[in-house]
């Protein structure tokens, strides 16, 4: 069949396109057209669930057999949609790429990184010897900052912003034509995600590829992309080029999700009323050391030996009650490894973790359960906090049960009212579903009311609104901020972006490599950071100042 828009020769178009879950009434894609030319870089926004996800795994054909697909997906003049499975392999591996946004869905746990890369190349590329895969492997995983001498580790071995990074590096290594990137950056810091999409931008740049960068950050998007398309509740409703957009929305919702990142980078946080003499948490020269065993065979032939990983090292920092501290700075820094310290998830290889007087680290497993209430977290992945096979109302009511802190009924009751409270209404409509039927921003906002309902004293957050679009992410934080003046309570939040700690946190700790290197109220971080580092992470973040 000929295409009718080869007149304009497009990389890829799509052509009243609707996608239709089996089980729902509503498409969550509807009549969409859109075209790619070569080496265009096109941001895809919209708030979570809108659909920006389910229309580049569409466009690819990643959706379940049983998903109803209308309408037609060019790719350089080929019908897509009519694609042979041979074909389709061949089309998914070598002319397009897709980087997910939860990047264990791409890594296998029993592989280690390098044969990932290995494996991907010589399947598509059978006459490649493993020596060569393998040098081409170093060399695409260096350019995301992954050193040669972690080929032979895990996925479980990296923090999640580096598996993201392997994630990107395999999307890359076959040098497609079009990559698909959906929430490629949610996990890294502003730093490595600049690198990454420096790096990602360049290849465009380089081999005239094309790339769909799927997103939330408006920012992200005004900095890296060519044009901007904005979906809301299935269909775009506003598409053209990125500063034209962004600069005068035409549509009322782009006009909503403009102003939303506007006012997250103008709110300069709260400030705090003065802190107390005694904190809610005290941390003394905490330190989380691992060791790295080097194969055995390595060290009988070479003498080598184990080396000494310094994840938190030397940590000390006091959070006052009612207070907001911010804790930044890269993927792999150590800050999600010192909050599973706080929590006692692992115990500190030295130092002491006060709570409310009490030293957490000298208590048992049995004598920490009743304390845990108190104390929770707002996990990074929320899959990590929800277990797929309870229903979203359950999950949040469970916490309540445990804890016996009230009925069944009662904690359903709960449970309806903290659903409602984290925007998923009417809550009857989540309260029996399952994560998996969930966007990754309405799964987020799911993990947030577990953690939030048993009203603890201080709440970990670790990037708690990471996967949510600019207007869910003000409504969630300013969410956050009302519980926590309700409720009197604490925050340790984590988070790469800098933005959202401007937004939300009274003072801000900057750490790199186990340390923290500067400690500020939030305002004179941002207008005189004192340390290289800070200055580092203030530089890379991406503004959407020249667009206002």
């Amino acid at each position: 069949m000929a295409n009718p828009l080869d007149t304009v020769a497009p990389l890829l178009a799509v052509e009243n396109f609707s996608v239709l879950y089996t089980g729902q009434a509503i498409p969550a894609v509807e009549q969409v057209s859109l075209t790619l030319e070569p080496g265009e870089k096109l941001g895809l926004v919209g708030e979570s669930g809108c659909g920006k996800s389910t229309l580049g795994r569409a466009m690819l054909r990643l959706l379940p057999p049983s998903t109803t697909l209308q309408g037609r997906v060019w790719f350089n003049g080929a019908s897509v949609l009519d694609f042979s499975p041979r074909r389709l392999r061949q089309f998914r591996g070598e002319a397009v790429a897709l980087v997910f946004q939860d990047p264990m869905t791409r890594l296998n746990p029993l592989m280690t990184i390098g044969e990932h890369c290995i494996e991907t190349l010589r399947a598509h590329r059978p006459g490649l010897s493993r020596a060569v895969a393998k040098e081409r492997a170093v060399a695409v995983l260096e350019t995301v900052n992954i050193p040669a001498s972690r080929l032979t580790q895990y996925p479980h071995e990296f923090s999640g912003g580096m598996r993201q990074r392997v994630a990107i590096a395999l999307a890359m290594i076959l040098e497609p034509q079009l990559i698909v990137a959906d929430e490629p950056t949610t996990s890294l810091d502003v730093t490595v995600s600049a690198q990454i999409l420096d790096e990602l931008t360049r290849l465009c740049d380089q081999l005239g590829t094309t790339l769909v960068l799927i997103s939330h950050d408006l920012p992200l998007v005004a900095e890296y992309c060519d044009r901007v398309a904005v979906m809301y509740q299935g269909h775009i409703v506003e598409t053209g080029p990125a500063t034209a957009v962004l600069q005068n929305p035409v549509d009322v919702y782009t006009q909503s999700l403009v102003a939303s990142a506007r006012q997250m980078q103008r709110a300069t946080g709260l400030a705090h009323s003065g802190a107390m003499d005694t904190p809610i948490l005290r941390l003394r020269n905490v330190q989380q050391h691992y060791t790295l065993d080097t194969n055995l065979v390595a060290r009988w032939l070479g003498g080598q030996t184990a080396s000494l990983i310094k994840a938190v090292d030397g940590v000390d920092l006091a959070i006052y009650p009612g207070e907001v501290v911010g804790l930044v700075g890269e993927s792999g820094c150590g800050k999600s490894t010192l909050s599973r310290t706080i929590l006692q998830l692992v115990k500190p290889t030295a130092g002491t973790v006060e709570f409310n007087g009490t030293d957490l680290s000298r208590l048992s497993r049995q004598q920490m359960r009743p304390l845990r209430r108190h104390l929770q977290l707002v996990f990074q992945d929320p899959l990590a906090c929800l277990n797929p096979m309870m229903t979203v109302g359950k999950s949040i009511a469970d916490p309540l049960l445990i804890h016996g802190l009230a009925t069944v009924t009662e904690a359903e009751k709960q449970a309806h009212a903290m659903l409602a409270r984290v925007s998923l209404t009417p809550s009857q409509d989540f309260f029996h579903r399952f994560p998996r039927d969930l966007s990754g921003g309405q799964q987020q906002r799911v993990a947030i009311a577990r953690a939030l309902i048993t009203t603890p004293q201080l709440v970990i957050c670790d990037e708690p609104v990471s996967m949510l679009d600019a207007t869910v992410q003000t409504q969630v934080l300013e969410l956050m901020l009302a519980l926590k003046q309700e409720f009197d309570l604490t925050y340790l939040f984590i988070t790469h972006d800098l933005w959202v700690a401007r937004f939300m946190c009274d003072r801000i700790a900057v750490m790199e490599k186990g340390k923290i290197v500067e400690l500020a109220p939030t305002q004179t971080l941002f207008e005189s950071p004192q340390h290289p580092y800070s200055q580092t992470l203030l530089q890379a973040a991406p503004v959407l100042a020249h667009f206002s």
